[in-house]
């Protein structure tokens, strides 16, 4: 190589997984071989191959190779065992084609280079220093943020699927630091999905201030005590060690001892019949033709029959995983390869199994429709309003959504909203923008805006319209915005909800950015683009109409086309009666009970908050005595430092920073053992996070205008279906301890009201037996008697009558552990008995209730088999990683499966509950209303006078709540009862 030559590096393992999901699938029709990476791999590399001068890159390379990943296990995992030990198996499909991919880089005539022990941006590396070295030029084609380090006066990257070059100036504009810090911003980010640590709460943002103070990273770590921001310099001097362990993780190798020679990456004309014959083999009839063409070759006169074509190679393990090859999928609607070519910079699909012709007619459509911004409209007046409107009506399908001032709904003014209603058609209807004239962002009303009046007479006959579906994302949050603003919406589908629905459990969020990125291979405007953030933060009513309209158009037409692609595919997967019984109907219930929040007693929250104080106060003096020295006790470091270097305290073990762990489980395991400061660290720990987190924090919450707290619940943030909730969360609050019971006395009803508490006595329990078909707890629930007693008689020989306490405990820890897969270990811990005797006890429990092992063992190995559980209703929960091939993370998701569907079926029987009771009361003439739910209970508030015939309304519907769908074999029972407050109601 010499001055003047260009080296393309393509980043192969980055390429397939870009390529297999650029395009929806496609099998092979002779063999139903899944393909469609391939596909996508073989067109990237033709047109950089032939036509790189007319892209962004703008030159023809000389020299040429793809470089993959060798196998998961690299120099890296030496240093930090746990690096990209979170990372999911490959998806099905996927697997039989990376042999291929390879079989497709031999066939372009170009070199496929890995290496054993190193990572293909190693290999990058390189090669990038040998052809700097010989006075060449590089172009790595990749747009990984980890080989942007890499970029430099002779180095650039292009992004292929953006058409985008990234150079210094891109660095600098992405990230805010040179290409040559990218080193010290990534060791103090980390990386979730390679699972470098970093330093917890530093971003990309903050780090590249630090960066830009302290110049390099360990100036900034031999200086930290400097930062003026306690919580950013606090982080950085306890994880320290951790941004060193991350630079070493995350700094490339440029001195890998490679095989291929810069002379062999000589870039050579394609053997047109040997690479025509692989094309030919792979059903690649476009590119084969194209192929042909370019290269004059005679499509006819090869034998492609005579190539022998992999189905997978097991010599490559990162890519092809512990196993062989699986099975090729039945094959789908067969694409038409024109169309998925044209597709493949927009279409994202994943489709499982097979999907029918109108699942990938919907997905094509979705996908192939071009994003087009400047298409979006702007809607001033109201007569242009109406028309929109019309078209809406008349296609009977419209998606919506609303701008607004917070994302608190109970305190959103609404700013505008859009409809579309297609693909690419969709428009922006400006209402309360404001300008921004003076410091104080106080100007007037921005000009040519509809009234809010005139908008809702026009909106509202369309949006409460039985005849006209309404698709949103996060529908609840805009349902509650219309509700306050006098609007009602209905009928509606969530498509946030739908992606939910099908594929709860697996990697990526829900949000709509992220579903618009997997499915259609879109990238859209991030929010805080528009009202950006820190001092500079505005509400949506000070964004330029113009960007409005851009940013909100396009999140309406992304609404829609996501509609397109997940709608169908619940009939193809056999989950519409998910999403139609468990998910979309829960959505009104929600936003009426975030809307009725509850009340809380300041006065309470106040005396207890001062009572947290002193007790944490009087721990911390009391600490310092044991310790024999003042200390940081919120310290880790410190603390560690004292129990095991100081005190020399059994059972102490370092993190991967060096740092001795101090977490709950260490403390609570040294406490049971009878030591003294860990127990008063675990009591200090307690009552800090209670004055904080609640005593503190729930006054803020109070909403000015009802003078009550209103929490937001998530329907898609779990893996099991249960719901959370936040700002604040109220899930959490602790009830095993007397001081966490008292947060629950804060909670009042109102003056002539009473708060009534209905709660789940052990229903997972109660699953458990009807789903494993265990006739000794069937009959024990049948009976109505003590579970925990009956479970210890069976086991222990021990009569009920007169059992003691220890006993009976001794059974309940085993009833629960069970069902979250408790080891011997955990259990000795918790019953602070030796492991040899917890092991006994397992033992014996599946001896005396063999059908539950025979479930555990039965959901493990259907769980691997199809990577997903089932709750008794038919919700799928997916558990992609419980074929991996690291021992603890597939133990971990096979525990989580047994203890999933059972989760999930008790998740499923609340929301169906939920969904009725509402219902239920208002039939029966009662006032109550429901206002929380918290894991197994629901909170109502109802008049003192309508107590007694409320509670039999609200029992019945949840005892009921499984039926008519599941007629379940065991009885449930709920205890519900009335107090002023919610600690007594409990």
């Amino acid at each position: 190589m010499k001055k003047g030559d260009h080296l393309f590096l393509v980043d192969g393992s980055g390429y397939i997984f870009r390529a297999y999901h650029a395009l929806p699938p496609l099998n092979r029709k002779s063999d139903g071989l899944p393909t469609n990476a391939v596909l996508g791999f073989c067109n990237m590399v033709w047109k950089l191959m032939q036509d790189a001068r007319n892209t962004n890159v703008g030159i023809t390379p000389t020299h040429f190779a793809v470089i993959f990943d060798y196998s998961s296990k690299t120099f890296r995992n030496e240093l930090y065992a746990e690096y990209k030990a979170n990372r999911s198996a490959p998806p099905e499909d996927l697997i039989p084609q990376f042999g291929l991919i390879r079989e497709a880089t031999r066939a372009f005539d170009l070199p496929c280079i890995e290496m054993e022990g190193f990572e293909a941006d190693d290999l990058i590396a390189t090669y990038c220093r040998l052809a700097c070295e010989a006075g060449g030029d590089t172009t790595i084609i990749s747009s990984d943020k980890d080989l942007m380090q890499l970029v430099g006066p002779t180095v650039s990257m292009y992004d292929p699927m953006k058409d985008r070059q990234i150079g210094i100036p891109e660095v600098i504009e992405k990230w805010g630091v040179p290409p040559e810090k990218m080193i010290d911003l990534q060791s103090l980010t980390g990386d979730s999905v390679d699972n470098v640590p970093g330093v917890p709460g530093i971003g990309p943002k903050t780090a590249a201030q630090l960066l830009e103070q302290f110049g390099d990273l360990d100036t900034l770590l031999a200086r930290a005590g400097e930062i003026k921001q306690e919580k950013r310099r606090q982080a950085i001097i306890d994880n320290a060690d951790k941004a060193r362990i991350s630079r070493d993780l995350v700094t490339l190798k440029n001195d890998v001892p490679v095989v291929e020679a810069l002379g062999d990456l000589v870039l050579q004309p394609p053997n047109g019949p040997r690479l025509i014959g692989f094309l030919k083999a792979m059903e690649f009839t476009t590119l084969t033709r194209r192929v042909a063409e370019a290269t004059d070759s005679d499509v006819a006169t090869i034998d492609a029959a005579a190539l022998t074509i992999e189905t997978g190679d097991a010599a490559h393990g990162p890519d092809v995983g512990a196993g062989a090859p699986a099975a090729a999928r039945a094959q789908t609607q067969p694409a038409v390869e024109q169309s998925a070519t044209a597709a493949m910079d927009s279409s994202r699909g994943n489709v499982e199994g097979t999907v029918s012709g109108l699942v990938a007619t919907r997905i094509q459509q979705a996908a192939v429709a071009k994003f087009d911004p400047t298409a979006y409209v702007c809607v001033r007046d109201v007569a242009t309003l109406q028309s929109w409107i019309a078209e809406a009506r008349e296609t009977g399908t419209v998606a919506f959504r609303a701008e607004t001032t917070s994302l608190d709904p109970m305190q959103a003014e609404l700013v505008g909203f859009s409809l579309a209603t297609r693909p690419g058609r969709a428009a922006y209807v400006p209402l309360a923008h404001r300008t921004a004239d003076d410091d104080l962002l106080g100007g007037g009303m921005a000009p040519e805006q509809i009234s809010f009046e005139a908008a809702r007479d026009a909106l509202a006959p369309l949006l409460a319209d039985p005849s006209v579906l309404k698709i949103g994302h996060n529908v609840k949050y805009d349902w509650l915005v219309l509700r306050r603003h006098g609007l009602l919406m209905q009928p509606y589908d969530d498509a946030m909800l739908l992606s939910y629905v099908l594929d709860g459990g697996t990697a990526g969020g829900h949000d709509i950015a992220s579903l618009a990125d997997k499915w259609l291979g879109r990238a859209m405007i991030p929010y805080k683009d528009l009202v950006g953030s820190g001092k500079k933060l505005v509400t949506f009513a000070f964004v330029e109409i113009d960007r409005a309209t851009s940013y909100s158009a396009e999140g309406a037409d992304v609404a829609f086309r996501l509609w397109q692609v997940l709608k169908p595919q619940l009939a193809a997967k056999r989950l519409a009666s998910v999403y139609e019984r468990l998910e979309r109907p829960l959505v009104e219930t929600l936003a009426k009970m975030e809307e009725r929040g509850i009340s809380v007693d300041r006065q309470m929250l106040s005396r207890l908050s001062g009572d947290f104080a002193q007790r944490a106060a009087a721990l911390e003096d009391e600490i310092y005595q044991v310790a024999g020295e003042r200390f940081t006790i919120g310290s880790p470091k410190q603390l560690g430092d004292i129990l095991f270097d100081r005190m020399k305290l059994p059972g102490g073990s370092k993190t991967k920073s060096g740092q001795w762990s101090t977490t709950a489980q260490v403390l609570e395991e040294l406490a049971a053992e009878g030591y003294e400061l860990p127990r008063k660290i675990v009591d200090w720990r307690q009552v800090t996070k209670l004055k904080s987190t609640y005593t503190d924090a729930l006054p803020e919450y109070v909403n000015p205008s009802t003078k009550r707290v209103h929490t937001s619940y998530a329907l898609a943030a779990t893996t099991t279906g249960r719901l959370s909730s936040s700002e604040p969360n109220l899930q959490n609050i602790p009830i095993r301890t007397a001081e966490g019971r008292k947060i629950r006395t804060a909670f009042i009803a109102d003056k002539g009201n009473k708060l009534i508490s209905a709660d789940y006595s052990q229903i997972e329990l109660r699953v458990l037996a009807h789903v494993a078909d265990i006739p000794q707890l069937k009959q024990a629930f049948a009976n109505g008697d003590d579970i925990h007693a009956a479970t210890a008689s069976e086991m222990f020989n021990t009569p009920v009558e007169g059992m003691p306490r220890e006993i009976r405990n001794r059974a309940k820890a085993i009833n629960f552990g069970i069902i979250y897969g408790i080891s011997a270990f955990g259990l000795a811990n918790q019953l602070s008995i030796p492991r040899e005797e917890a092991s006994d006890y397992i033992k014996k429990y599946f001896e005396r209730f063999p059908g539950i092992r025979d479930y555990i063992e039965s959901t493990k190995a259907s769980a691997r088999e199809l990577g997903y559980v089932e709750t008794i209703f038919g919700r799928r929960i997916h558990y992609p990683e419980i074929r991996s091939s690291n021992p603890s993370i597939r133990a971990f998701n096979e525990r989580a499966s047994t203890n999933a569907r059972l989760q999930g079926t008790a998740a499923d029987i609340i929301r169906r509950a939920m969904i009725r009771v509402d219902k239920a009361l208002e039939d029966a003439g009662l006032s109550a209303r429901m206002l929380l739910q918290v894991h197994d209970e629901l909170i109502f508030e109802t008049a003192e006078s309508e107590v007694e015939a409320t509670i039999p309304v609200v029992r019945e519907v949840m005892e009921n709540a499984a039926m008519p769908a599941v007629a379940l074999s065991v009885p449930l029972q709920v205890d519900a009862r009335a107090a002023d407050n919610w600690d007594e109601a409990h």
